[in-house]
């Protein structure tokens, strides 16, 4: 092997080298688990970019009217509620002093731009006709359908590039498959 060869070798080892670890520590968005607090298996796995939102609909135990709550992930990972919506005031629901701005579209009673930290959370999942259901990217998984009566954790975290182009080729088995348009 000749001088010239080993320093092309070399440099393109280096190449490869450097684009892996950048691929490994370059941000490739964020991973939202959502998991039964009875085990470790992710019952749901929603990759999301900074600021893009996932909603929890269901219908208020006592009033039967339906509620939306919007929430979205900050850049490390933190939770935040964004928005609810609703047709009426139920128990525990409306404003909180503060927090958002409340208005009316159409038939709802929306509180808007609240940007509420939440942080991971537990929400225990009511029995079907409650209907939890995580609305994604125009996907619906209803949690009162796989895991009613059970308590839920919702965490979130970055993950790195390479991870991301890993779960592009290989989803994660709790990840809904994406309706094509």
């Amino acid at each position: 092997m000749t001088g010239l060869s080993r320093i092309i070798i070399l440099a393109l080892v280096g190449l490869a080298f450097s684009l892996a670890l950048a691929a490994r520590l370059e941000p490739g968005g964020l991973e939202l688990q959502i998991t039964s607090v009875k085990g470790c298996k992710p019952l749901l796995v929603l990759p999301l970019k900074p600021g893009e939102r996932f909603t929890i609909h269901y219908y208020h135990s006592v009033e039967n009217a339906p509620i939306w709550e919007e929430h979205s992930l900050d850049e490390k990972g933190r939770i935040y509620i964004e928005e609810e919506r609703y047709l009426k005031f139920g128990a525990g629901m409306g404003r909180m002093p503060g927090v958002g701005r409340m208005v009316k579209r159409g038939p709802y009673e929306v509180i808007e731009n609240m940007h509420m930290p939440t942080g991971d959370f537990i929400l225990r999942v009511g029995s079907p006709g409650v209907d939890h259901t995580i609305i994604w990217r125009g996907v619906r998984k209803n949690l009162s359908a796989m895991v009613p009566h059970e308590a839920v954790k919702f965490s979130a975290k970055p993950v790195s590039m390479i991870y991301k182009l890993w779960r592009y080729i290989i989803p994660h088995p709790a990840t809904p498959v994406l309706r094509s348009e």
